[in-house]
Order: C-alpha cells, then sequence, then structure tokens
C-alpha cells in the first residue's frame, strides 16, 4: 500500500469535490471584488505606522526602496499564487495546491500553519480596531475590567458583527467591503496630497545614511535568526535597507487570502490573477506614495524611536511636527476603516481554508456543511467565536511575529510547488502561467528565505511547537478520516447533502 503521507488529491477530483452539493460554495465573484478583498486585507492600519517607523530605526529616506524590494519580493510568490488559483480553483489556497503536489501531509502541515496565521491575524487586528474606535469617539479603551481581568468588548464586537456579515455569503461581503475600502483609500489619498504641501527635500539627504553598528548584546530568545548567525547587526547602510525590507514586507501580507476564493469566482482562470496582481500593484502605489510624503515631511531622525518621548513614531507623528494636529484624527479614521475590512477578510479566509480542510475530511466533515446562499455557516460561526475569545481576552502582541512566519512559510511551499506541478502535469490547463519558470519561483524562495531569517529565535521557536501539535492532530484524527484514503481503500462515502 502506498505511505499515506504522500497520497495526493488530484486536480480532477478537487475540482470535482467542488459541484458536490452538500458542500459547494456559489460562484458569485468577479475580478473586481477579488481585488477589493486584497486591497481591503493589505491595508491597514500598519499604512500610517510602518513607513515612518522603519525609516527612523532603520532605512532612512531609502525605506522607499526597502518597499520596492519588498513589493518584488511578493510579486514573485504572487506570480506563483496566480498560476496556482488559475490551475486548481477550489477553496483552501496553499493547503489546496500543496494537497495536489507534496501530498496530504505536507497540505495538512500548510493547512494548520494558515490555521494560526489567520486566527491570530484576525484577533490581533480586532484588538487594533478596538484601541482605535476609543481614539476616533474619545472614549478610551473600549474595554472593562473583571477584577484583574480585561475583556476587550470592542475587539469582541466587530468579530461578531463580521462573523454575521460573512454568513450572508461572499457577494454581501464584497460590497460592504468595498464601501469601507473606499473610504479608507480616500484617507490615505488626502493624507498623501496634504502631506505633499509639507515635503521639504532636505529631508532626503542623506537617501541612504551612513551605516551605524548595532548594539552587541548577545544572543537572546528576542534576537533575530541572522543575529544568532552573523553574530551582529546594523541600522542604516545597504543592510538598513535590506531589514528594513523584511519589516514591512509584512505590510504586504493578505494578497494571498485572494487565492482562498477562488472557488467563488466566476471564471477563476482569469479573474484570480487580475485579482491577486491588480490589488498588488494598488497598495505598493499607496505605501510608496505615503512614505515618500512622510520622508519628506520630518527628517528620519526625528522618526527614530529614541527621538523625542522614545515611543515608535509614525504618520500621525509627522504631521504633528508640521504643526497639522488635525491630521492625527483623520488618519484615525481612516485606520478604523481599514482594520475594519482587514479582519473581515482574514475571517473569510481562515473560513475557507477550514472548509477545504473539513471537506476532504481531515477535519469533521459535518463543518463543511453549506447553507442555501453556498456558505459554510458553522465554520463561520466556529471561527467567529475562537477569534472573539482570542481578540476580547488573551494579549496577543507577543504572537504577532507567527503571523509572519506562517505566510512566508505558505509562500516557500506554493513557490516550490509551481515547479512541482509543472513537472508532473504539465496536461493541465493553466489560465496564468507565471513567467521564468524555475527563475522566478526560485527567487521567490530565496526572498521569502531572508525575511525567514529575520524573525526571532522565540518566534521559531513557538512555530515549531505549533507545528509539533499539527502533526499529533493528523495522526490522532486525520490521516484515518481522509476521504482520499477512505477513496484508495473502497469505502463509501457519505453525502452532507439534505
Amino acid at each position: 500500500m502506498a505511505n499515506p503521507l504522500l497520497r495526493t488529491k488530484s486536480v480532477e477530483q478537487s475540482i470535482a469535490d467542488t459541484e458536490v452539493v452538500g458542500t459547494r460554495l456559489k460562484k458569485q465573484l468577479t475580478a473586481w471584488d477579488l481585488t477589493i478583498f486584497g486591497v481591503a486585507v493589505v491595508v491597514g492600519a500598519g499604512i500610517f505606522t510602518i513607513g515612518a517607523s522603519t525609516a527612523g530605526d532603520y532605512s532612512g529616506p531609502a525605506v522607499t526602496v526597502s518597499f520596492i524590494i519588498a513589493a518584488i519580493a511578493c510579486g514573485l510568490a504572487a506570480l506563483c499564487y496566480a498560476e496556482f488559483a488559475s490551475t486548481v480553483p477550489v477553496a483552501g489556497s496553499a493547503y489546496t495546491f500543496s494537497y495536489a503536489t507534496f501530498g496530504e501531509f505536507v497540505a495538512w502541515i500548510i493547512g494548520w500553519d494558515l490555521v494560526l496565521e489567520f486566527s491570530i491575524a484576525a484577533a490581533a487586528v480586532a484588538s487594533g480596531w478596538s484601541s482605535y474606535l476609543g481614539t476616533v469617539f474619545g472614549t478610551g479603551p473600549a474595554a472593562f475590567e473583571i477584577g484583574s481581568f480585561k475583556v476587550d468588548w470592542g475587539a469582541m464586537l466587530i468579530v461578531a458583527v463580521l462573523t454575521g456579515l460573512l454568513t450572508f455569503g461572499a457577494k454581501v461581503s464584497s460590497r460592504v467591503s468595498a464601501v469601507i475600502t473606499a473610504i479608507k483609500v480616500a484617507v490615505v489619498l488626502l493624507v498623501i496630497v496634504v502631506g505633499a504641501f509639507y515635503i521639504k527635500g532636505s529631508n532626503y539627504s542623506p537617501f541612504i545614511p551612513e551605516s551605524v553598528p548595532g548594539k552587541s548584546e548577545g544572543v537572546s530568545w528576542t534576537s533575530t535568526l541572522f543575529q544568532a548567525i552573523a553574530g551582529s547587526s546594523s541600522s542604516y547602510g545597504w543592510y538598513g535597507v535590506l531589514a528594513g525590507a523584511g519589516i514591512v514586507f509584512f505590510a504586504f501580507i493578505g494578497f494571498d487570502i485572494v487565492a482562498t476564493s477562488a472557488e467563488e469566482t466566476v471564471n477563476p482562470q482569469r479573474d484570480v490573477p487580475r485579482g491577486i496582481m491588480g490589488s498588488l500593484a494598488v497598495v505598493t502605489v499607496l505605501y510608496i506614495a505615503v512614505t515618500v510624503v512622510v520622508t519628506g515631511m520630518a527628517s528620519y531622525k526625528d522618526l527614530a524611536t529614541s527621538a523625542g518621548d522614545g515611543s515608535g513614531k509614525n504618520l500621525a507623528y509627522a504631521f504633528k511636527l508640521n504643526g497639522v494636529d488635525w491630521a492625527a484624527t483623520i488618519i484615525s479614521i481612516g485606520a478604523l476603516a481599514g482594520l475594519t475590512t482587514v479582519v473581515m477578510v482574514l475571517l473569510m479566509g481562515q473560513n475557507r481554508v477550514l472548509f477545504a480542510m473539513a471537506r476532504d475530511g481531515l477535519l469533521p466533515r459535518q463543518l463543511a456543511k453549506t447553507s442555501d446562499r453556498g456558505v459554510p455557516v458553522r465554520i463561520s460561526v466556529g471561527v467567529g467565536v475562537v477569534v472573539a475569545i482570542f481578540a476580547g481576552l488573551i494579549p496577543l502582541s507577543e504572537l504577532a511575529e507567527l503571523i509572519n512566519i506562517g505566510t512566508l512559510f505558505a509562500f516557500v511551499l506554493v513557490s516550490v510547488g509551481v515547479v512541482v506541478l509543472r513537472k508532473k502535469r504539465p496536461d493541465l490547463k493553466r489560465g496564468f502561467r507565471a513567467p521564468l519558470v524555475p527563475l522566478v519561483p526560485i527567487l521567490s524562495v530565496v526572498a521569502c528565505g531572508w525575511l525567514m531569517l529575520n524573525l526571532s529565535l522565540e518566534t521559531w521557536f513557538r512555530f515549531l511547537c505549533w507545528m509539533l501539535l499539527g502533526v499529533v492532530v493528523y495522526f490522532l484524527y486525520s490521516m484515518n478520516h481522509s476521504l482520499v484514503g477512505k477513496r484508495a481503500r473502497g469505502e463509501v462515502i457519505e453525502s452532507l447533502a439534505d
């Protein structure tokens, strides 16, 4: 008998499963909808913060180059995602792609990885939304205390509302997302236009500040893997530009969620690649424009964490230095709108990955049952409850980097998978073909590898612990309940249709 860890699910079977009554998603999305989802999840509060802080602490005015490098790295991975999504237009994104190329065990591991990534990201962003809620309305923190126990009701509220919205289907979610995304993009454009009037050319010089050696305090849990290997670090100079790219890369995270909606797209071979590449192009332009403005409004030295009151600097701080205090309120409104759609699309991405895993039997199949609207309501509600508990009751700041390592791990597997599937199944119809294969996937793996080196040892340890837990769950449950395994054994597959 073939090794169950290596059994694959054919592309044909994956596509056939999308038409099974009882576990069928409704096809209703267009390239425009997917682009909105991409912009909605990528453009959050980070657009107002990460450029300023990275310029001050790492790259100087050359942070724009850091963004370009990060955008190129994302673009390489995006090309690979676009090919896979147009070839295997099925919910699940990297999980489904891995099932067709590397086998069931690797697919489970990447699915387990995405569960970690999306759930922590949604909870962390919901917590951020709650903090901006108090800022916008001047009410203070949206939380209350029971003894020494803090409950963030604002975070729980936004998760509950958006979970309810998602049960109405992807099209309704897209329409709501379009309205809110239009508001936050308008705020970003307003900030860019107003800020442009306060740009001083002298702030761009020197464009790449002279390198400054970092403090050598030995290796600790907070040291990056690169620091542990190299034994030292530095700020500014070309190393600072590259290190900055590693930081701002995470501002682009989210475009891959577009691929989770492939099964609900009317013409996935054409529209999914357009949605992925279109959303990445829009957010790249916005990020670079905001960064040019913020580094022109204030010297990079004034944006360093060590400057002023010693706190992290953001775009609002740059406006404050120029006497434009009202901009802080406008930026907070933009951040609140931005985070709303980020939470929604993250929840949707989580739902679709778990749906794909449950439909394949790696999780309880009853969870994959869909409603009349073609929505996996059981999973949607379950995810909403879990994320709301995490967001409202558990401090997540120390776990945030797990989002980054989880995403990069998925990027690496998808990039390698494109090469593998090209060799294994050259006959498959590909609505989009990544150029220069295998060069583009190899460059994507190298870029993601560099970024992973810039994550802390503590993050690596936590990630490996989560993966180990996933291995245990697979051998205790998933391996024996896999539908691919049941078909191989000749067992009858029970229908979930009413």
